[in-house]
């Protein structure tokens, strides 16, 4: 290609079509609520915020003068003021610095000047590393973005699972084993599985306790204390830390130590694992035409095959996810490691934080979006289930045996291993055993459709446990 032509294709405008992450082109309206916390925007905003604050606590410990009721108020709530012409103006400062919490220091000093607040402006960063600000920030960024976006959306995805698990607790289906027929289950009782296991996995991600950290340097405060030598700064820090909604970490070096972090994104990973399973299962129920699609007028399934619909909300979900959860991997070794007392690697990485949740809000929206759309088709379900009444051979030998029947288990094995039996045949073989009458009659009242357990009852209880977990959060 023609050099000029390729400096020309080089300076095309920002936009969806020439975004090189599909997160920020083809995706991007599907993402764009994770934009205020998570973006380059949302970080400069909440260094800000940190920045800001930082200065009220100052005051507070009367390090600084008593701050007036506005000029607090104007602080407490700085970040909500920053606009985006301000954040670029931070971004044109960072290419001079090359330094982004220093660029965001030196404009936070420009925007007091003028104001009441003129005579703090060299108490601003006052004592601090770029880490203390840094660590302080992602996470809050991470644990927002958690809170108000990503545990929302799987709330909507474990209520709608809980409700279709509610209304097919006692729709027979047939289960399968290492992809063979096994026994009967129910439909409602294979759903409330994923929306146990998510529940549970949900509660944790909005348990998880974040550290946070505001020490200096290399952590041991030898600035503040050199400047304010009889300020307690480990209170301070304690305080100051726990305002933020964080557990204090006293003992760190440059960073903040990342387990926290690391221990979130695993418990991210493990829901997006659920998730994931759970869309493999959809798409071979669908395969097998257990559910049908509802089908959207004017979708197309295929360039050459008119008759496609194809399960393309759950391959959706599993691709992203899978790719969220590989982003998780790489940034989980990473973090965990930092060469002496720090080194820059995980700035980088850590950066990254506002993609994998990108990844995973698109997984969990095309998972419900999937959900949504598909219905059981029972007139399939029910055929499945009654072609091969070999899946009562497992009642048949357990009622058997409490008979004292001889080794029952070969009996019934000898009949049904690698072979298929209809009603009919099933019958004629209960006929022919010389057994008790009573254990005929029990035997024969036995079918796939009414071999099913408990399950109604397990999905009911498993219902009823996991909406009143849901009505205490």
């Amino acid at each position: 290609m023609p050099k000029k032509k390729m400096e020309r294709q080089s300076k095309l405008p920002f936009t969806e079509l020439t975004a090189i992450s599909p997160l920020d082109g083809r995706y991007r309206e599907r993402v764009t609520d994770l934009v205020p916390y998570v973006s380059e925007f949302a970080l400069i905003r909440t260094r800000f915020e940190i920045e800001a604050k930082y200065l009220v606590a100052l005051s507070d410990a009367l390090i600084i003068r008593n701050l007036k009721e506005d000029e607090r108020r104007k602080l407490e709530t700085f970040n909500r003021s920053i606009t985006l012409k301000e954040a670029q103006k931070v971004k044109k400062t960072e290419e001079e610095t090359r330094h982004d919490v220093k660029a965001m220091e030196r404009s936070f000093r420009k925007m007091v000047k003028g104001t009441s607040l003129k005579d703090l402006t060299e108490m601003i960063h006052f004592g601090l590393t770029s880490e203390d600000v840094n660590n302080l920030s992602y996470r809050l960024m991470l644990k927002r973005a958690c809170n108000e976006v990503c545990i929302p959306t799987l709330e909507l995805l474990i209520d709608e699972l809980t409700d279709q698990a509610e209304k097919y607790q006692s729709t027979p289906m047939l289960a399968r084993t290492h992809g063979q027929a096994a026994v009967p289950t129910t439909l409602g009782k294979e759903i409330i599985n994923f929306a146990s296991r998510l529940n549970e996995e949900v509660q944790k991600l909005e348990n998880q306790k974040l550290t946070g950290k505001l020490n200096g340097a290399v952590g041991n405060f030898n600035a503040l204390a050199a400047a304010y030598p009889n300020v307690d700064w480990i209170s301070f820090s304690t305080r100051f830390v726990e305002s933020l909604g964080l557990k204090p970490n006293m003992v760190t070096t440059q960073i903040n130590p990342y387990e926290d972090m690391i221990e979130l994104m695993q418990s991210i990973q493990r829901i997006n694992g659920v998730i994931i399973d759970f869309d493999q299962d959809m798409w071979r129920y669908i395969s097998d035409d257990w559910f049908v699609q509802v089908v959207k007028k004017g979708e197309v399934g295929s360039s050459t095959m008119p008759q496609k619909v194809n399960p393309i909300d759950f391959e959706n979900s599993e691709g992203n996810l899978q790719l969220a959860n590989g982003i998780i991997e790489s940034m989980t070794r990473k973090l965990a490691l930092s060469r002496l007392q720090r080194d820059l690697s995980d700035s980088t990485t850590v950066r990254n934080v506002g993609v994998i949740l990108g990844y995973c809000l698109l997984g969990y929206r095309s998972s419900l979006t999937g959900l949504l759309r598909v219905r059981p088709k029972f007139d399939k379900i029910s055929d499945d289930l009654n072609r091969d009444w070999t899946i009562l051979a497992e009642s048949a030998q357990t009622i058997l045996r409490s008979a004292h029947i001889e080794d029952p288990y070969s009996l019934v094995s000898s009949l049904t291993r690698g072979h298929r039996l209809d009603r009919n045949e099933w019958q004629s073989w209960i006929e022919s055993l010389s057994v008790d009458v009573r254990i005929k009659r029990k035997l024969e009242r036995l079918t796939p459709e009414n071999y099913i357990g408990l399950a109604a009852e397990l999905t009911q209880n498993k219902i009823k446990e996991i909406r009143s977990a849901r009505r205490k959060q």
